[in-house]
C-alpha cells in the first residue's frame, strides 16, 4: 500500500470517529420527531428529556476536534557538537537506509528507541524529523546491536511511516480522549449522586431514621453508554491500523538486517526486552531506593548505576535472554511479538557479519558520565532533584534500611503488642517462645484465609514461612537499633544484613539463628547469643560497591 493510500485510509479512520457522532446525534433527532408525532405528549415530553442527555455528551464529543500539541519526550538534546561521533553514526546510517537523517537527536531515559515526524498536508510531505535514542540502550547493546536498532528506527522514515503516523497517532489519540471524557463525567456524576445520598442519609441518621443503602449504579449511565459505543470504533480503528504498523516493524527489521547484519538485529531484538525488565528491577530496587526518604545515589549515578548492575548479573542476563515474550502486550498492540519478529530476521540467510562492532554502545558518547548526569537533569522533576545526595552507593542503602527496620515497625511487633499489650522487644518475644505460646501470637500475624481457618499442626506448618519472615524482620529491627547491623551492598545480588560475627570471627546466617525459634519444640539460643555480642569496629570490610 502507497503513501498515499494509506494516507487516505488513516483519514477515513479519523474522519469515521466524527461521522458516528453525527449519525448518533441524527439518530437522536429522528426519534425525537417520531415521539413528537406518535407518542403521548407526557410520555414524548420525558423521553425527549432523556434523548437530550444523551445528546450532550456527543456534541461535547464532537467539538473535541483539536488534539493537544505532542510535547517532546522529556530527554536531552545533543547538537553535533555535543556528541559527534553519535551524529556520524546516525548519518551514516540514514544514508545507507536511503532517507535524510533526523534534523534532531534526543537522549532519554528509556529503554527504546523512536523517531518522529512533524509532517504536513496529511502525510503528503516531509517535515522536521527527531531520533529519541534510550542510554540503557547504549549502557547495554554492542555498537553493532546499536547499528541495527537505528536502522531500524530510520527504516521508518525511507517508508514514509513517519509522514503517518501523525495522523493515525491523531486518530487514536482522539478516539481515547473521548472515551476518558465520557467516563470521567461518569465518574463524576455517580461521586456527586454518592454524595448526595451520604448526605440525605446523615440527614435521616441525625433525626433517628435508617439510612438507606447508596445506590450509584444508573448515575452517569449516559455517559457510560456513550463511551461504550466509542469503545467499539476504537477497537474497530485499532484493528483496522494495527496490520499495517505490524507490516511496517517487519519492513523496518528487514531494512536493519540489511544494513546491520542478520546476527546483531536479532541479538539486539533479543536484548531489547531483558533490557527493559532489567531496566525496571533496577530503578525499583536501586535508584529510586532512597526516594521515600528523600535520598538519591550520587551525581550520575541515578542512570549510571545502570550499566554497573547489567556487568554485575551477567549470568542472570544470559538466562533471560532465551525466554523471549511470545505475545503482544494487548490484542491492540503496533508491535509484532519480539519472538516472531526474532524467528523472522534469524530465517535470513547468514550473511558472515557476525563479528562486526562489538564495543560498547556507550563509547560513542563524548563524555558518558557528563552526560548521564545532564540527563539527570533533563528527566528528574524539580522537586526530586532537590533530595539530598549520597556520598556513594552504600551509604544509600546503609541510610535507607536505617529508617526501613525501626524497631516496632514489622508485623510482629504490631502482633506482639495486640496479643500481650506490652511493649513488643525481641528478648520479650523470645520469653514468649520460651513459653510455648508462639502459635497463639502466630494468629495476630496477616495470614491467608486457608491458613488461618487451619488447625494444629497443619496450621503451624501453614504458618511457619510466615512466622520464620516475620521473626527474621524483627531480629533485623532489633540488631539495627543496637548497631549491630551492617548491610552489603552489592550489583550482584539484593542487599545481604550482616550480624556482627561470634568470638571465633565466623559469620551467623540469620536464617539458621531464626529457624530453631519457630519449630514445633523452639530453641531461641542463636537468637538471643546474637544480642550479647558487641558491634563490630568501623571501617570493617563491606560489600562490593
Amino acid at each position: 500500500m502507497g503513501t498515499t493510500l494509506r494516507a487516505l485510509r488513516a483519514l477515513l479512520l479519523l474522519a469515521g470517529f466524527y461521522l458516528l457522532g453525527v449519525l448518533l446525534l441524527a439518530a437522536l433527532a429522528g426519534a425525537d420527531y417520531l415521539l413528537l408525532l406518535h407518542a403521548p405528549t407526557s410520555l414524548a415530553g420525558k423521553l425527549i428529556i432523556v434523548s437530550v442527555l444523551l445528546a450532550i455528551p456527543l456534541v461535547q464529543g464532537l467539538f473535541m476536534l483539536r488534539t493537544p500539541r505532542e510535547e517532546e519526550s522529556a530527554g536531552l538534546p545533543v547538537t553535533e557538537s555535543d556528541e559527534p561521533e553519535l551524529w556520524r553514526k546516525v548519518r551514516e546510517l540514514a544514508n545507507e537506509v536511503g532517507t535524510a537523517a533526523p534534523s534532531r537527536i534526543v537522549l532519554t531515559a528509556d529503554v527504546n528507541a523512536a523517531v518522529s515526524e512533524d509532517a504536513r498536508l496529511l502525510g503528503l510531505r516531509a517535515g522536521p524529523r527527531r531520533l529519541y535514542l534510550g542510554v540503557p540502550l547504549l549502557q547495554g547493546l554492542s555498537q553493532a546491536q546499536l547499528r541495527a536498532v537505528l536502522a531500524h528506527e530510520l527504516g521508518h522514515y525511507s517508508n514514509s511511516d513517519t509522514r503517518l503516523a501523525a495522523l493515525t497517532v491523531r486518530g487514536r489519540a482522539q478516539v481515547l480522549r473521548t472515551i476518558r471524557h465520557f467516563e470521567q463525567r461518569a465518574d463524576n456524576t455517580a461521586a456527586r449522586e454518592q454524595a448526595r445520598q451520604e448526605k440525605k442519609n446523615a440527614k435521616a441518621e441525625a433525626k433517628g431514621k435508617q439510612a438507606k443503602e447508596v445506590d450509584t449504579g444508573h448515575a452517569g449511565i449516559t455517559y457510560r453508554a456513550m463511551a461504550k459505543i466509542y469503545i467499539g470504533y476504537a477497537k474497530l480503528y485499532f484493528r483496522a491500523t494495527q496490520s499495517v504498523s505490524r507490516r511496517q516493524e517487519y519492513a523496518a527489521d528487514t531494512a536493519a538486517a540489511r544494513i546491520a547484519g542478520r546476527d546483531a538485529t536479532a541479538s539486539a531484538l533479543r536484548e531489547i526486552p531483558v533490557l527493559s525488565g532489567s531496566f525496571d528491577f533496577y530503578m525499583n530496587c536501586y535508584a529510586t531506593l532512597g526516594t521515600g526518604q528523600e535520598l538519591l545515589p550520587p551525581r550520575g549515578e541515578m542512570f549510571g548505576g545502570f550499566g554497573r548492575m547489567l556487568n554485575g548479573r551477567r549470568l542472570e542476563l544470559v538466562e533471560m535472554r532465551g525466554d523471549l515474550p511470545t505475545g503482544p502486550t494487548s490484542p491492540y498492540d503496533s508491535h509484532p511479538p519480539i519472538a516472531d519478529r526474532v524467528r523472522r530476521i534469524e530465517e535470513l540467510p547468514d550473511d558472515g557479519r557476525a563479528d562486526e562492532d562489538r564495543g560498547a554502545a556507550l563509547d560513542l558518547l563524548t563524555d558518558p558520565h557528563r552526560t548521564l548526569t545532564e540527563l539527570e537533569d533533563a528527566v528528574l522533576t524539580e522537586a526530586v532533584r532537590g533530595f539530598r545526595r549520597t556520598a556513594d552507593w552504600q551509604e544509600l542503602l546503609d541510610e535507607v534500611m536505617a529508617k526501613s527496620f525501626r524497631a516496632g515497625s514489622t508485623p510482629l511487633h504490631r502482633a506482639y503488642a495486640e496479643y500481650t499489650g506490652e511493649q513488643p522487644t525481641l528478648p520479650a518475644l523470645l520469653d514468649l517462645v520460651e513459653d510455648g505460646r508462639l502459635w497463639e501470637l502466630a494468629k495476630r500475624l496477616p495470614l491467608s484465609e486457608e491458613a488461618a481457618a487451619a488447625q494444629g499442626r497443619v496450621f503451624r506448618e501453614f504458618v511457619r514461612p510466615t512466622l520464620h519472615r516475620s521473626l527474621k524482620s524483627m531480629a533485623l529491627a532489633e540488631l539495627n537499633e543496637r548497631g549491630l547491623l551492617r548491610w552489603e551492598f552489592s550489583w550482584e545480588r539484593s542487599a545481604i544484613p550482616r550480624p556482627p560475627r561470634d568470638a571465633q570471627g565466623n559469620e551467623t546466617d540469620l536464617d539458621e539463628a531464626v529457624a530453631p525459634a519457630v519449630t514445633d519444640a523452639p530453641d531461641t539460643t542463636a537468637l538471643r547469643a546474637l544480642l550479647a555480642r558487641e558491634p563490630e569496629p568501623q571501617g570493617s570490610p563491606r560489600g562490593a560497591m
